[in-house]
């Protein structure tokens, strides 16, 4: 894979501290801090982007965004969020072919992480 050629969601946050938190617990870090900007890495493919935003989103219900983590050992991620898992006894399979489960971070960003089955 080349490092040239890859995408990276940039999400609005209204509060970065908090954001970051919740990305900490899903296996991201801090590889960069520019104050109303961070970037983040889990160091094996996945990249993040965080913008501060003020009063994003207005109603969290509101937030358009959608992140799909894709991770060999979902169980292992999931026991590191277990408590903020939006649909209960998850992870399983679902009828579209991954075995997955959903959070939300902070801003209201739906997070589903999960892996193709079969």
């Amino acid at each position: 894979m080349s490092e040239m050629h890859r995408v990276t969601a940039i999400l609005p946050s209204n509060n970065l501290d908090a954001s970051e938190a919740f990305y900490r617990k899903l296996g991201f870090e801090v590889e960069n801090d520019y104050g109303d900007y961070r970037i983040l890495a889990d160091g094996k493919g996945w990249h993040l982007h965080l913008n501060k935003v003020a009063g994003w989103p207005a109603h969290i219900e509101h937030n358009p965004f959608g992140l799909y983590l894709y991770v060999d050992d979902v169980d292992a991620v999931a026991d590191c969020v277990r408590d903020l898992i939006i649909e209960k006894g998850t992870p399983h399979l679902k009828p579209w072919g991954t075995y997955e489960f959903a959070v939300s971070d902070p801003s209201g960003t739906l997070v589903r992480i999960g892996r193709a089955v079969g």
